[in-house]
C-alpha cells in the first residue's frame, strides 16, 4: 500500500516534475552567455512552471480548478519540448543530452494526462 498524499511534495508526478526542472537548469549552464536573456531564460520559466503548477493545482480549493492547473502544466511542458528542439538545431544541446531530455519530458507528459483524467473523473456526476 502506497503512503498517503498529504501535500504536493508527495505526488510523484511533482517530484518528476522537479527533477525535470533541475536537468533543465543543469544543461543550459552551457548554452552561449548571448542566450541568457533567451532561450536559457525562456526554458528555465517553462520547465519551472510545470511542478509550480502542479503544485498550485494540488493546493486550490475545487478540482476542477486542479485540473486547470494540470492544463498549464502540460501546455508548459509543450514549450520545453519545443524549446529543447530549437536548443538542439542551434547545436547548444547535444543529440543525447536533448533526447534523454525528451524522454524524461514524455514519462511526465503521460503521468500529467493521467493526473488530468482521474481529476476529470471525480468531477463526472
Amino acid at each position: 500500500m502506497s503512503d498517503p498524499i498529504r501535500s504536493y511534495q508527495d505526488l510523484e508526478v511533482w517530484k518528476s516534475g522537479m527533477r525535470v526542472t533541475l536537468r533543465v537548469y543543469e544543461l543550459t549552464r552551457i548554452f552561449p552567455d548571448d542566450e541568457r536573456f533567451g532561450l536559457v531564460s525562456q526554458l528555465r520559466r517553462a520547465a519551472t512552471s510545470i511542478p509550480s503548477n502542479i503544485a498550485e493545482g494540488h493546493a486550490r480549493q475545487s478540482t476542477k480548478e486542479y485540473l486547470h492547473h494540470v492544463s498549464y502544466a502540460l501546455g508548459s511542458l509543450a514549450e520545453v519540448e519545443t524549446q529543447v528542439l530549437i536548443a538542439e538545431e542551434l547545436k547548444y544541446l547535444c543529440r543525447d543530452n536533448s533526447q534523454t531530455l525528451l524522454s524524461d519530458l514524455a514519462g511526465l507528459g503521460k503521468q500529467l494526462r493521467a493526473l488530468a483524467t482521474a481529476l476529470k473523473r471525480n468531477l463526472a456526476p
